[in-house]
């Protein structure tokens, strides 16, 4: 397990000033824990965040007795991406938390390869419930099961261990292989020519026309 160190914020001070030490905002909360604003270095945050993402559990040591925690939400920068804000949830020990587990999909599906279809994920995720210490970082999806257009992967489908919940209906649909459809050629339109032919002896006599005379 990953740990981070924290350091209870103060909110009134100023947050320029605690970036400029290489320190962002956060807060933290749960069940049996009040919100507590804190602040914690960046780029161990960072760190750890492209470690485990936002499905495994972490450590927060520095307020008295460590704290078990899942990162539950990032602010960032649309511009640059850097880290303005983040919120710890924190475990209740001893209870089962319920969490999105991202899916890694593996395998070759003779539907692409063979029959060049297009692999279309309509899952990214399963919601599940599970204790803490069993808590999986990923879940993988075979996809060499889909050998023609008409076989779907739905959430029964998909092997997690005994000691994980899905929470997610066990009867949608995960993935698919469609078949790409071909763009149909629209045919040219051959002119009329006979109406640019009468268009431009029309032209011709306007042009040669004898000027009335007005007197």
């Amino acid at each position: 397990m990953l740990t981070l160190a924290i350091e209870k914020r103060d909110t009134t001070g100023k947050i320029s000033r605690r970036r400029e030490k290489g320190l962002i905002p956060a807060v933290l909360y749960g069940p049996k824990e009040p919100s507590t604003p804190i602040t914690l270095r960046e780029s161990e945050f960072v760190h750890v965040w492209n470690t485990v993402g936002e499905s495994s559990v972490i450590e927060l040591t520095g307020l008295g007795e460590s704290k078990e925690a899942l990162i539950h939400d990032i602010d960032l920068d649309p511009v640059s991406g850097q880290v303005r804000h983040a919120d710890f949830y924190i475990i209740e020990k001893g209870k089962k938390i319920e969490v999105e587990i991202p899916l890694v999909f593996i395998g070759e599906a003779p539907a692409i390869k063979e029959l060049g279809g297009t692999l279309v994920k309509v899952l990214h995720e399963l919601t599940v419930e599970v204790m803490p210490k069993d808590l999986p970082h990923e879940i993988t999806v075979d996809i060499s099961k889909l050998v023609d257009f008409d076989i779907q992967i739905h959430v029964s489908d998909i092997a997690v261990p005994s000691s994980v919940t899905v929470l997610t209906d066990k009867n949608d649909v995960v993935a698919l292989v469609a078949a790409v459809k071909e763009e149909e050629e629209t045919p040219a339109v051959a002119p009329d020519l006979s109406s640019i032919e009468v268009e431009k002896k029309g032209k011709e006599e306007e042009a040669t026309a004898p000027e009335e005379n007005v007197s």
